[in-house]
């Protein structure tokens, strides 16, 4: 048997290869899974960019210098075991590599998940570690698959945003002002704020993109790039910066005088981290990047574990009523199966092309299907 990855250069993302190696025999106590599909978003491009600083490469190393894997979420199958409360067929969902298969070494297993123990990975946050047993998880769904592995992390993120934000007050301000208001982390946090009635939530985007955002239903308003002039310049506001697009967020910090916080979520305008208006030289507070583990560890500690799973789990399934409403489609997920139609995607991605109401689904597991 062998593994197909895609292998990124770190220091220039555009850059990409695949690469085939035979697989080496399990130790006592490992799995192998297949990966059967796997989403790619702007999130993914966001662990690429930041993947020195905050350790996303380490979490599936290539063994090649100056080469990564970038990290996806999506479902894999269990087709290997030396680990006797793993079996073989069992349906996983959590952090893979860009990969047809990827090996695992279990430990703290529960009914609902397992911790994978391979030792490079001590020292990474625990959330990414966790491998969740889709027969026993609550916030799997055997028919929504597709919307899972393209919404499930970027929901959490999004519902961790909202409480944050919640949790220090939004920081004395009654207007939050929501970049790359299209892309599908910034509609799960504008769903989440919506919900609090006395904040204005404030979507800005493309020219191109207005109708779409003013038909999710959850921005009080919708304002364009070069239109911030139509907001007043002495609102009280906290920006929200899902692109990491320096000249935009120089742009916010200097209208806004009243601006009481600045956060960074995502980085996908890669050109741009280190351009003016990604640094200490910015007016008014600096951006600070927000870290969603570091905010599940605090409310876990105070909520304790089994509620803070609740008050996530009772969120997610009213998310995923929304984008699944069949009387107003949202998300239409489409398929890229084998290598050539992963590397074509990744780039797609990357160039932060196509429609926002389109999901990416990607394997190196499942061959193309024959014209």
């Amino acid at each position: 048997m062998s593994t197909t990855s895609l292998f990124v250069r770190k220091d220039q993302l555009a850059t990409t290869r695949l690469h085939t190696a035979t697989d080496e025999a399990l130790a006592d106590g490992q799995v192998r899974v297949r990966i059967d599909g796997f989403a790619l978003t702007s999130n993914n491009i966001t662990y690429a960019a930041f993947g020195d600083a905050m350790s996303y490469w380490q979490f599936y190393p290539t063994g090649e210098e100056g080469w990564g894997s970038v990290p996806v979420w999506g479902f894999a199958s269990v087709v290997q075991s030396l680990y006797p409360g793993v079996a073989v067929g069992e349906r996983l969902y959590g952090y893979w590599p860009m990969a047809s298969a990827a090996v695992l070494t279990p430990g703290r297993l529960s009914p609902e998940r397992f911790t994978d123990m391979a030792g490079h990975r001590a020292a990474l946050p625990a959330v990414y570690n966790q491998y969740f047993r889709c027969a026993s998880d609550p916030l799997y769904t055997a028919d929504t698959e597709d919307i899972q592995a393209l919404l499930r992390p970027l929901f959490i993120t999004s519902w961790l945003i909202d409480d944050f934000m919640g949790d220090n007050d939004f920081f004395g301000a009654k207007t939050m002002l929501l970049s790359s208001a299209s892309s599908k982390t910034a509609y799960g946090t504008a769903f989440q704020l919506h919900q609090r009635k006395d904040v204005e939530v404030i979507g800005l985007t493309s020219p191109a993109n207005v109708a779409f955002c003013e038909s999710l239903g959850c921005y009080d308003r919708v304002a364009t790039y070069d239109a911030l002039d139509t907001i007043a310049a002495d609102t009280p506001c906290v920006y929200v910066d899902f692109a990491g697009n320096g000249a935009l967020r120089n742009a916010i910090h200097e209208r806004f005088a009243n601006l009481k916080y600045s956060s960074s979520i995502g980085g996908t305008h890669v050109e741009q981290l280190a351009a003016k208006g990604a640094g200490k030289e910015l007016a008014g507070p600096r951006a600070t990047l927000f870290f969603a583990p570091a905010q599940i560890k605090k409310r876990t500690g105070e909520w304790g574990a089994d509620e803070f799973a609740r008050r996530m789990v009772a969120a997610w399934h009213q998310f995923l009523a929304a984008v699944t409403d069949t009387k107003n489609p949202w998300l239409h997920a489409e398929h890229h199966d084998g290598g050539e139609a992963v590397q074509a995607a990744y780039g797609h991605v990357l160039g932060g092309k196509g429609d926002p109401r389109t999901g990416h689904i990607l394997s190196l597991s499942r061959q193309p299907a024959r014209a």
